[in-house]
């Protein structure tokens, strides 16, 4: 451990290579044809708890938006979470939370919200008694969804063919950011709709019928944002958060030793189950389908990851008030309650921009209107959103001794089996 919290950030950032044969490992036929002589083997549990700590573990307080001209003297209310995590988030929305496999089954761990007993702090990596209780403190959140690795057939359109040699290969660890497209969606809206701009139906081509009613506090009527538009933002962002999670955990691998890849040619509905095919019911996500949209929606797992639609709240206003609650609700980034990193923290989030009756009955419309418009909400864009994995393994370095020239693993690959006990 003291190797690990001492390993060079550069050494990490520019060693960083997609590694993909594994002990165990087998290409067929092709230039790179090779078998490996060795069996699969499972991440040992701590390199496994380090992997899914870097990913997605918590890491203090985010400093929030400070200030915006037409709030004052309000802080800005844009952030979905207090919390500070190992990836950037737009605005502190943080609307991703993660599921990963293994030989031992398929598990949920979210970690966007409630505070860990124990962080892992922004000063560093501790080697100490401090380490073992963060990763304890992540662990406890994880959730036995399935006792069975996630199963998808090794064929198109499952996996993209080029994937279908490796991707969640027997020993290998698979991470799997969702992020809650709807919540970010909503989160957009609210932040347009407190700055003044309403939504238009682009799609459609007409205007969203009520919207007069809250012409006082819409500075920018005549300037309303595209329902489009508005979708593309938010997969954008959300897109974002699930790469950049994958991106450290992808640094970690390095300094680990490990192997593996960000990688992302596993089929997106297979995974989440909405393939249509019995035999494969992926993560196991409610979803609609509709003669109107092009693919089903995946909305949610019951009890475990649902998102901000009415699939799983009953009610677009019901949405609203669930986003209402994360925000200034016990916990909630706005919330004067809620510890944070200012000398003053109880003040000046206590001092955030409300959410008055008004705003979540002009937020309501709106995504009423989407709704029923088009029989889902996003309009335009799934409701629930995957897209990078990542995949952790051991190396075979016997394949890159064979087929590549001197470098092509690190100093950490090489000495992984004996540094770590795995």
């Amino acid at each position: 451990m003291a190797d690990l919290a001492q390993f060079p950030f550069f050494d990490a950032l520019l060693g960083r290579r997609s590694r993909r044969f594994p002990v165990g490992g087998h290409i067929p036929a092709g230039p790179l044809a090779f078998k490996s002589n060795k069996e699969p083997r499972s991440l040992t549990d701590l390199q496994r708890a380090l992997v899914l700590a870097t990913m997605s573990g918590q890491t203090g307080w985010h400093f929030a938006i400070t200030h915006h001209p037409g709030y004052a003297p309000h802080l800005p209310n844009y952030s979905g979470s207090a919390i500070g995590r190992t990836f950037p988030s737009a605005a502190g929305f943080h609307t991703t939370d993660f599921f990963f496999t293994d030989d031992s089954g398929i598990y949920f761990l979210s970690t966007r919200d409630a505070v860990l007993d124990t962080q892992l702090g922004s000063e560093g990596l501790p080697c100490n008694d401090e380490l073992e209780r963060a990763l304890n403190a992540l662990l406890a959140r994880v959730v036995r969804v399935s006792d069975e690795r996630l199963y998808l057939p090794r064929e198109q359109p499952y996996f993209e063919g080029h994937n279908t040699w490796i991707a969640n290969w027997p020993g290998t660890l698979l991470v799997i950011p969702v992020a809650d497209l709807a919540q970010q969606t909503l989160l957009n809206i609210a932040f347009f709709g407190q700055n003044g701009y309403a939504l238009y139906d682009d799609l459609n081509g007409r205007e969203i019928p009520g919207l007069e009613r809250f012409a006082g506090r819409l500075e920018h009527a005549a300037e309303p944002q595209p329902i489009s538009f508005v979708d593309q933002y938010s997969l954008a962002e959300a897109s974002a958060e699930l790469m950049t999670s994958s991106y450290a955990g992808h640094l970690a691998l390095g300094a680990i030793g490990l192997g593996g890849w960000s990688v992302d040619g596993l089929d997106r509905l297979s995974v989440l189950g909405a393939s249509g095919n019995p035999d494969v019911p992926g993560l196991g996500f409610s979803y609609d389908e509709d003669a109107r949209w092009s693919m089903p929606n995946p909305t949610g797992l019951d009890g475990v990851f649902e998102s901000f639609t009415r699939q799983h709240y009953g009610s677009m206003r019901a949405v609203v008030e669930a986003l209402v609650e994360r925000k200034f609700g016990a916990g909630g980034p706005f919330n004067s309650g809620t510890p944070g990193a200012w000398r003053d923290s109880r003040g000046i989030r206590g001092s955030a921009a409300p959410f008055d009756e008004e705003m979540i009955d002009l937020l309501t419309l709106q995504l009423e209107y989407i709704d029923s418009s088009f029989g889902k909400f996003p309009a335009a864009v799934p409701s629930v959103w995957i897209m990078n994995y990542l995949q952790a393994q051991h190396l075979d370095t016997d394949f890159y001794d064979a087929l590549f020239t001197p470098g092509a693993y690190l100093s950490t690959h090489a000495n992984e089996q004996a540094r770590w006990g795995s």
